[in-house]
Formats: C-alpha cells, sequence, structure tokens
C-alpha cells in the first residue's frame, strides 16, 4: 500500500537545555512534549499512588489479609501484561509476608476474558478469601457478582476502558475509571498493580510492619523489571510516567539486576541484557511471552518469570520459544488466507473499505489478534479478524474477534456506537483505543461488518485512511555514525506516542542482495556523501519495492543502529520504507 512521507513538525515554543545534543533537541522538540521538565526521569518523578482512586480502600483489604493470613488469589489475564502483572504481584505479596498466595490464568479457549463465573467455580475450589484481578475485571459484572455471591471479596486492578456499569467489586483501581485524578490514563495494567504494591509497603511501613514481622523491608526497584516489560508488551503510550517506569526497569536489565526468565527469554531471543533497548522487549521478550497464551495458557510465561532458578527458567524459556514458533507458523498461514479474501473483496469492489472485518472457519482462535496488527499494518485500516469458538451450553456458532486500529479511530468506541445503534448484535465487547475483543454469533457477522464499516466511514477521512510515515528530517552526513547512533539510543525509551528517531534521504545504492526470502541487505552511501559507505538492511519487503538491478538511486525513511557481528560493532541503518526509486 502507498505510504506518504511527512515530516514532523517542531514545536518552536519548547524551551530545551543548551546541554543537549543539537540533533536530540531537535527530535525532542518533534514529539509530545511540553516543557523541558518532562525529559527529567527518575523515580523521584514518578506521579503518586494517592492519586489512583480506591487506592486506600485497596490497601485496608490487602493490610487485613497479610494482617490474618488470608488465601489470596490472582486472576490474570493471558498476554504479557497480564503475564508480568500476575508476576509482580505473587513477588511483592510473598516478600510483604504472605504465606498464601496463588494464581488463576485463564485458558482463553475454554473460560474466555477477565473474572468469568466460570473462573470462580474453578477458584472456589482454592478457597480464596480475596481475589484480586491484574490486567482484566472492569468488564467483569457476571464474575465479580458470582465471587461475592461466594463470599470472596474481589479487589479489580485494570487499565481498559469501563463501560457505563461497573463490576460491584470491594474496589477497584484503574485511572480510567470515573473521578479518578490519576494523570497517567495510558499506564499498563502491571504498572497499576506495581502502583498497587508501592502504596501497600507504605502503609505496611507506617504500622511499622516489617520490624515486627522481622522482615526485611522489599526495594519496591527490584519488581520494574518487570513492569517494563509488561508496559513495552502492552504497547501503551509512553507518557513521561511510563518513559520512568520503562527507563528504570531496563536500566536494572543492563546491569543484570533482573529475574532469571528475563534473562533466559533474552538469551533464547538473541539479545544482550547489557545493550537491551525497549524495541528488544517489544519484538524479542513479548512475543515469546505472548506465544503461550496465544497458544495454550500463560502458566508457561508465569511460571518463567516466578522461576529463581537460572535452568529452570531457560528450560521454560525454550519451551516459550518452541510456542513462539508455532505461532509463526500459523500466523503464516493465516496471513496467505487473508490475503486471499483481500484480494478477492479487491477485485470485486475495486477498492478497500475504511475497515476490515475477515474470518476464515481455519484461524485460531489465539492468533486472530496479531494478525489483525499484521494486517491493520499492511492496508492502514482498523481491522478485525474472527475465528469461530464452541461456548459449552450455547446452541449457536460464535465467533471471538480481536480488533486493532489506527490513530484517530478509538476501535473500543467504535464497538460501543455499533453495539448501541444494534443491540443485540454483540455478545460483549472491551478494549481501549487501539485494540479490543468481541464476541458475536456467527449468523450476525454480515450485519455487523456493515455497521462496522458504516461507523468507520462516518468518522475516517481519506487522509486518515492514507498511510503516513513520519520522519524527523534528513540528517546531516556528520551524524551519520554509530557515536550518534549511542547517542539517540541513550535519548529514549522510544516506543507508543514517542516514537524513535527515523529519517529519510537519497542514498547511493552501491550493492544489495537478499537475504533470506523477503529481506533486502545494503550498502549505501550518502548522496550528499559519496565517499561515505553505511550497511543497512530492510526487513520483510514486499516484491515491488524490490530495487531495479541497475537502480542507482533509492530514497529511504530509516533508523540507526549498531549492529554487532562476531565481537566488532558498525553503524547499520534500518530501513522501514524504500519510498522512492529512480
Amino acid at each position: 500500500m502507498p505510504i506518504h512521507l511527512k515530516r514532523r513538525i517542531p514545536n518552536p515554543d519548547l524551551d530545551l537545555p543548551d546541554t543537549l545534543h543539537p540533533l536530540i533537541s531537535r527530535i525532542y522538540s518533534q514529539r509530545p512534549i511540553h516543557s523541558a521538565e518532562e525529559l527529567q526521569l527518575g523515580l523521584k518523578n514518578l506521579l503518586a499512588p494517592d492519586l489512583l482512586s480506591g487506592m486506600e480502600q485497596a490497601v485496608d483489604l490487602l493490610v487485613d489479609c497479610l494482617a490474618q493470613q488470608k488465601k489470596i488469589l490472582i486472576v490474570s489475564d493471558f498476554d504479557a501484561d497480564g503475564a508480568t502483572s500476575c508476576a509482580l504481584a505473587i513477588n511483592a505479596l510473598t516478600w510483604f509476608g504472605a504465606r498464601h498466595v496463588e494464581y488463576i490464568v485463564p485458558n482463553r479457549f475454554d473460560y474466555g476474558y477477565g473474572l468469568t463465573p466460570e473462573i470462580v467455580e474453578l477458584a472456589k475450589v482454592l478457597e480464596p478469601h480475596l481475589i484480586i484481578t491484574v490486567d482484566n475485571g472492569i468488564s467483569s459484572i457476571e464474575g465479580v457478582r458470582s465471587a461475592k455471591q461466594a463470599g470472596i471479596q474481589v479487589l479489580v486492578t485494570d487499565h481498559h476502558l469501563p463501560a457505563e456499569q461497573l463490576p460491584d467489586a470491594d474496589t477497584i483501581v484503574n485511572p480510567n475509571q470515573g473521578g479518578c485524578a490519576f494523570p497517567s490514563k495510558c499506564i499498563a495494567g502491571v504498572g497499576v498493580i506495581f502502583y498497587v504494591m508501592l502504596a501497600l509497603r507504605s502503609r505496611l511501613r507506617e504500622l511499622n510492619w516489617f520490624t515486627e514481622q522481622g522482615i526485611e523491608e522489599p526495594h519496591m526497584a527490584n519488581l520494574l523489571d518487570l513492569v517494563a516489560l509488561g508496559t513495552v508488551a502492552d504497547v501503551v503510550a509512553l507518557d513521561r510516567n511510563n518513559r520512568i517506569l520503562v527507563d528504570e526497569g531496563l536500566k536494572r536489565i543492563r546491569a543484570g539486576r533482573t529475574r532469571p526468565g528475563i534473562l533466559a527469554l533474552l538469551e533464547v531471543a538473541k539479545h544482550k541484557a547489557q545493550r537491551l533497548t525497549a524495541s528488544d522487549l517489544a519484538f524479542g521478550v513479548g512475543p515469546r511471552l505472548n506465544a503461550a497464551g496465544r497458544l495454550d495458557d500463560m502458566s508457561t510465561g508465569i511460571e518463567c518469570l516466578l522461576a529463581d532458578r537460572a535452568g529452570s527458567a531457560y528450560e521454560l524459556a525454550l519451551q516459550l520459544d518452541a510456542m513462539n514458533q508455532d505461532r509463526k507458523l500459523i500466523e503464516a498461514d493465516m496471513q496467505d488466507q487473508a490475503m486471499q479474501i483481500l484480494d478477492e473483496l479487491v477485485v470485486e469492489e475495486d477498492n478497500l473499505p475504511p475497515a476490515l472485518c475477515l474470518f476464515d472457519g481455519r484461524w485460531h482462535q489465539g492468533v486472530v489478534g496479531i494478525l489483525a496488527s499484521r494486517i491493520k499494518d499492511r492496508f492502514h485500516r482498523p481491522v478485525i479478524a474472527f475465528a469461530e469458538v464452541t461456548e459449552a451450553g450455547s446452541d449457536s456458532l460464535l465467533l471471538k474477534g480481536s480488533a486493532r486500529s489506527i490513530k484517530g479511530f478509538h476501535i473500543r468506541d467504535a464497538l460501543e456506537a455499533v453495539a448501541s445503534h444494534h443491540p443485540g448484535l454483540l455478545s460483549k465487547f472491551g478494549g481501549h483505543a487501539m485494540a479490543a475483543g468481541l464476541s458475536l454469533e456467527k449468523s450476525q457477522l454480515d450485519q455487523f461488518r456493515q455497521a462496522f464499516e458504516a461507523e468507520a466511514a462516518r468518522l475516517l477521512s481519506d487522509d486518515q485512511l492514507t498511510a503516513t510515515l513520519f520522519s524527523d528530517g534528513q540528517l546531516e552526513e556528520h551524524w551519520l555514525s554509530m557515536e550518534t547512533a549511542a547517542e539517540l539510543a541513550a535519548a529514549g525509551p522510544w516506543g507508543q506516542e514517542f516514537a524513535e528517531p527515523l529519517f529519510d534521504g537519497r542514498f547511493n545504492l552501491l550493492q544489495q542482495r537478499r537475504v533470506g526470502e523477503k529481506h533486502l541487505k545494503m550498502v549505501l552511501s550518502p548522496v550528499e556523501s559519496p565517499q561515505q559507505a553505511v550497511d543497512a538492511i530492510a526487513f520483510n519487503v514486499a516484491a515491488a519495492q524490490w530495487p531495479e538491478e541497475d537502480t542507482a538511486v533509492i530514497e529511504i525513511g530509516y533508523r540507526m543502529d549498531i549492529n554487532e557481528f562476531r565481537g566488532k560493532q558498525s553503524l547499520q541503518l534500518m530501513v522501514e520504507q524504500i519510498l522512492a526509486l529512480d
């Protein structure tokens, strides 16, 4: 699909320190920063836990459980955010002296998402006094009701957007619930439970708990490796507070102060902890952790994060890596099938609708989310991919969909609009701006598709449906160096809504060769400085974008990276897009 190049516009009113590298200053001025103060990270600048509504009541519940050694059960989501949230809660509560902490992670194929009545039935066997949901629960109306009827207290910790009706939990900690003053609405689920444990540690300190129990007061910074991983893997916006959490977690991992499970996942992903970046967590560790929840259940991932010995952690990491390889094979087949559907759609209609709803009876329920993400990236449309599921006690064939969106189209709000205009069409839905999940009867797919496409057509302009590559401009040739690449890496962490620097420019194409089936390895030199040769690589290049053999000059959008091969480091350009060929 054609991609439009657009250069970012600097904020002329942003007053940044003169001590900054001029390139870094230029890049920061083109990010959503309103003052130089927002660049000051460090734990002392974290938002206060008491800004979160429901925090005092949550701490009251947890102090009571600790004082009386009541049984606590964590109910986790089945993605990387849920897994890190679960491991964090178990670690912290155990450090605080809790002796009866267990967890359940729903198998998405059997129990669906969140605290459902069926999960409560499983929980009752363990006889918990308190259920804590992590990264879920805000939409668990029936599940919370079932738990309360069984005499189980419920603490909901979540970050997803709530519906009009909230579950009748004992308390809810979610920055997106009405009236919550916590400014960081984009915090991940793992960040929410971290804040709950941070507030609990403060209360226990006030109560002189650690001295009286003979427990060494825990350092909460030891949990930040989990917070960084869950935050990056969940692709939440990196506002200042999230950047602090991720930055501190990355520093700890680079220094080797992290758990065996994360080190093992880095090893199987072939990433060095000492040079770790946020993108390494996003593309190396996160997918391997997520693979467990996509193909089986997330307990393997949680156990890997909880492992206290390197050997057992590595065995679990290998299992996760094998699951991820299986996921890739399944995903590749699904992508081929999706492209066949889209080819037929284009032939019939001569263009793509403003939103895509795709279904194939062969598709794997655990992989439709990543399929939707891939198709969204390729065609720059909101995408919902559906898989067929069977549900106990229902005679109807159900579809479960996973939705991914583009900037400017709030996918959960769009689903809510469809549901309000077509009562009964959706069995359930939930999520946030860029990702959501939903269920409906298979017989209603066509009706839903029409309603969803109409909502997208109403809200999305042609400009919004045009894929745009945002560039930080042309890079002066004297800054095309490993030193600058290192400066850029240190200026992060980079991620969602705080994009890693990307530049555009015209280069002489000195050499090109294929690596594998879809990757393009090149040697380039800037048109303005032809004597300066630099390596470059473009991953997953579409056949139509391969340069002709006699191409002399290409225009590219690229990031700078430091490549390490056999102990030797060199500058490498990571080509995001070949924009034009001469």
